[in-house]
């Protein structure tokens, strides 16, 4: 009787011992990255392939029929004055695939933010109630439209969207102010 009990608690003892120092070890990883996890208005952020865009403060971003920006990392130097056009090169009617381009501040949960938006319509998907999360934006664009915004951004990482209802999850970029 004494083996069967002795089993079970070798092997719970085993168990117990095997997490723990395990986490430990995850503990130290996960301090190491999270700096580079966190939203940040510094440029201490660091984003995947920066280092092969090209920066300049003039660009243009095209938003097509299935959803997609053709520019999804932007690089542009702070302090200076940002030209971007947004073109809507797809053919779909407007009210069924209409686009914007939003701007938002450093750490602005687009979830929370796009769920605003499509509640917005009355204000071509930009909600009243979170303006103070959006930077700038372009107007909603229907097929063959476009528009042209100008921003200075400081340093630090900005999340763009189309907060047209259900595209945010797809049509989003990073824009990178050195």
């Amino acid at each position: 009787m004494k083996k069967y009990f002795l089993i079970p608690a070798i092997a719970l003892a085993i168990t117990i011992a095997s997490c723990g120092g395990g986490n430990t070890k995850n503990e130290a990883d996960n301090t190491a990255t999270t700096p580079t996890e966190e939203p940040s208005t510094g440029a201490t952020e660091t984003v995947e392939g920066i280092e092969n865009v090209t920066s300049s403060n003039t660009w243009t971003v095209e938003g097509n029929d299935q959803m997609k920006f053709n520019t999804e990392l932007i690089r542009v130097k702070a302090g200076e004055p940002l030209e971007l056009t947004l073109k809507n090169v797809g053919s779909l009617p407007k009210e069924s695939m209409g686009h914007n381009l939003v701007i938002l501040k450093p750490g602005v949960d687009i979830a929370t933010f796009g769920g605003e938006a499509a509640a917005a319509a009355d204000n071509e998907y930009i909600p009243k109630s979170s303006l103070s999360s959006v930077v700038a934006h372009t107007k909603l664009l229907g097929p063959g439209e476009e528009d042209k915004i100008s921003v200075t951004l400081e340093k630090g990482v900005y999340e763009y969207i189309c907060s047209f209802p259900g595209h945010f999850g797809m049509m989003k970029g990073k824009i990178v102010a050195e």
